[in-house]
């Protein structure tokens, strides 16, 4: 994971519907709005989420109504093979293939298929056996911090680390774990304050937000990841499509981010290349404000500053007022030195 820019996760989740054809064309939306990886979540739906697990509301407005919260995800398991698959198509592809495991079984299956980067959703943050096994894996990890507080966060940081993880090889996500998050409980600058808690440790924003402001935000504030949830179509049945960007949204959302990036310069003031050819332009210089004759002197009423700049700059004014003119001047005539 580069941090050179801001690495964007375009998050297909279960949006696949369980269709490996449907999981390929998101991987070819995420790869045609130029996000750096595409993100799914792998696991087992019997290990995950007991018999007797209601449904979030948020999912019972999304999925039938009578189906428990077990029937829903098993539907929407992806099996070894076609992670394999989705992984070679990924490669194929050029962009990152990333996924999130639920359980013990999960993540074994993504370290044996080469995963370089864990990444760990915001309910599995008080799991500490789940996070010591993340963390024995010693690679880089995103820690998702939804519905957490600080002294939560530290403990899981401190577990993960405690079993090898080195503290730079994790970036803490603020996350808000509702779908769709309603703007005025993002708390963005909770995740500048995620950054003052643990200096030196990268943070980013998971956005469950609809459309693409709030991530944008983020970048702006410092976020080094981005992610976000993406559907072909808000209108299919599943769980997290109403709270997902289409791609043309996606789209828009990685166009803005990296002009945002472009846009941050290197912090030093001073005219740009493009503005250069501006400045004898818009700037002023000493002029004549009326005829002067030569041997008169110069004072704050016979001179005034006008454009164009290439003449004596006005902040040169104290040195220009009471000179005598050398040469005699008609009005706008710039003032020689």
């Amino acid at each position: 994971m580069s941090y050179n820019k801001t690495f964007i996760i375009a998050e297909a989740g279960v949006n696949h519907n369980g269709s490996l054809e449907l999981a390929k064309k998101m991987i070819d939306a995420a790869v045609e709005a130029g996000a750096d990886a595409v993100k799914f979540q792998t696991f087992n739906a019997e290990k995950v989420v007991s018999k007797y697990a209601p449904k979030a509301e948020y999912q019972k407005k999304t999925t039938i109504a009578d189906e428990s919260q077990l029937e829903m995800i098993k539907k929407l398991e992806l099996d070894a093979a076609a992670h394999q698959t989705l992984i070679d198509y990924c490669k194929e592809k050029d962009i990152q293939f990333l996924s999130s495991p639920f359980d013990f079984e999960s993540i074994d299956l993504l370290n044996e298929l080469g995963l370089d980067i864990f990444k760990i959703p915001s309910g599995e943050i008080t799991n500490l056996p789940y996070l010591r096994k993340i963390g024995s894996l010693k690679k880089q990890t995103i820690l998702s911090t939804g519905m957490t507080d600080l002294v939560e966060i530290k403990d899981a940081i401190d577990v993960l680390t405690g079993a090898g993880t080195k503290l730079k090889e994790i970036t803490v996500l603020h996350c808000n774990t509702e779908y769709p998050t309603p703007f005025e409980d993002v708390n963005l600058k909770a995740m500048l304050t995620i950054k003052a808690a643990f200096p030196g440790m990268r943070v980013g924003y998971s956005d469950h937000t609809l459309g693409i402001e709030i991530p944008i935000a983020a970048v702006a504030m410092g976020a080094t990841v981005i992610e976000k949830h993406f559907t072909l179509d808000r209108n299919m049945e599943g769980p997290d499509h109403k709270a997902s960007l289409e791609p043309d949204e996606l789209k828009a959302m990685v166009h803005a981010i990296r002009n945002i990036e472009k846009a941050f310069g290197s912090g030093t003031k001073k005219p740009s290349p493009s503005e250069l050819k501006n400045m004898s332009i818009a700037r002023k210089s000493i002029v004549a404000a009326c005829d002067i004759r030569k041997g008169e002197p110069f004072t704050e009423e016979n001179l005034t500053a006008k454009r164009p700049g290439t003449g004596i700059s006005p902040m040169r004014w104290g040195e220009v007022i009471g000179k005598v003119a050398k040469m005699d001047y008609n009005a706008d005539d710039p003032i020689k030195p």
